[in-house]
């Protein structure tokens, strides 16, 4: 008889990542605080009786954040219909996706960085944001929760990044590998990550250089050392970086293309992207 508790199948980690929908809702929240954290780094912590009942199970989520209008200060939101947004007659907004860096349910808050790239309305916004103005938030539509069962993990991003690998770095449990390569201009621009993993972090920098124009992620990836064995690999920056760096994994570093996840957070030259480079 075969002792079927023993057997490998049934010690295999489960390694499959698993997608979780939510309600769509929309929210009007108002600032509690807006600090720079770092010269090219804003951090906006919202709050308001609307935040009840928020929910961000996946440490890459995007919720969408609604500016009011730069002109009127009027903040347009749209209602959920079965089929999506149902927007007002007077437009729609400027919008932008955002990863929830943090969110305090007990304290009724939820932080937002902002990183400071090209100077759009988003950017504008964060500059001049002060306690008691509105903004609205929608989503997160669903969550990619991803397991911790690899013998190691990787996380490489830019500014845009750092709101997503801090909450991985906080999630994964104590006894994981994790590698992480982090893009910012500068030693000024680097942050603390909370983490029980044994964590290896590699800071790289622009040094002044235009974002999405440096090579110094690709470059800092191909130099690396890194450890033996089956890996996760998270990679969140500037589009055309983001594929260049999931193809070297793949081709080059023998990455499992199933457990390779890679995103365009944003896309030199244009307004509001996000783009998917799985395939």
């Amino acid at each position: 008889m075969t002792d079927f508790s023993t057997s490998p199948a049934s010690t295999a980690p489960d390694r499959t990542p698993r997608r979780v929908r939510h309600d769509l809702r929309f929210r009007q929240l108002t600032v509690k605080t807006a600090e720079r954290v770092t010269p090219h780094l804003i951090r906006i912590t919202l709050t308001g009786a609307d935040l009840a009942g928020f929910n961000s199970p996946g440490f890459d989520d995007h919720a969408k954040i609604f500016f009011p209008d730069a002109n009127t200060g009027k903040l347009t939101l749209p209602t959920a219909g079965p089929d999506g947004p149902v927007w007002p007659a007077s437009g729609r907004p400027t919008m932008r996706d955002y990863t929830p860096r943090r969110h305090d349910a007990q304290a009724n808050t939820l932080e937002i960085d902002f990183a400071l790239h090209e100077a759009g309305p988003a950017t504008r916004w964060a500059e001049q944001a002060k306690p008691g103005d509105v903004v609205g938030v929608g989503g997160p539509r669903g969550s990619f929760i991803v397991p911790t069962e690899f013998d190691w993990h990787l996380l490489i991003g830019d500014d845009t990044a750092l709101p997503a690998i801090s909450r991985r770095l906080a999630e994964l449990p104590a006894g994981a590998r994790v590698v992480v390569l982090a893009e910012v201009d500068s030693e000024a621009d680097e942050l603390p990550f909370d983490t029980q993993a044994e964590l290896t972090l590699h800071w790289v920098h622009r040094r002044g250089a235009e974002p999405g124009t440096s090579t110094v992620l690709v470059d800092a990836l191909k130099a690396a050392k890194l450890p033996a064995g089956d890996f996760h690999a998270w990679v969140g920056c500037e589009s055309a970086i983001a594929k260049a760096l999931r193809a070297h994994l793949v081709g080059e570093r023998g990455a499992n293309p199933k457990w390779t996840r890679a995103s365009g957070y944003w896309r030199k030259g244009a307004a509001a992207t996000h783009d998917s480079h799985d395939e």
